[in-house]
């Protein structure tokens, strides 16, 4: 008999959409950490059937210190993201959005 555990069920949305605030939380975790301003970060998901879409938003001022030299603080963030997400059996990115 196979003692491997189940990976959650991606087609209902139902198992794997319950690990979503893990990733969330360690997002946000990661961002209050990065920014002057945390009180300003926000995480909105959006997500269906097993994927989610984070969308980041911190204050303007605090938009370099997220995104990094060349982009390598956000990639790093994703990298982190997916390697969390895919523990849990769902698959998420990351969007950060310009300050309006």
């Amino acid at each position: 008999m196979d003692q491997r555990p189940r990976r959650p069920d991606r087609r209902d949305g139902g198992p794997a959409q319950a690990q979503v605030p893990v990733v969330r939380e360690l997002i946000e975790y990661i961002a209050k950490s990065l920014v002057d301003d945390p009180t300003e970060v926000r995480v909105a998901e959006r997500g269906a059937r097993g994927s989610v879409r984070l969308e980041l938003s911190v204050a303007e001022e605090d938009m370099g210190r997220v995104i990094g030299r060349a982009g390598r603080v956000a990639n790093a963030m994703r990298s982190l993201l997916r390697v969390a997400a895919a523990r849990k059996g769902v698959h998420a990115t990351l969007d950060i959005l310009e300050p309006r």
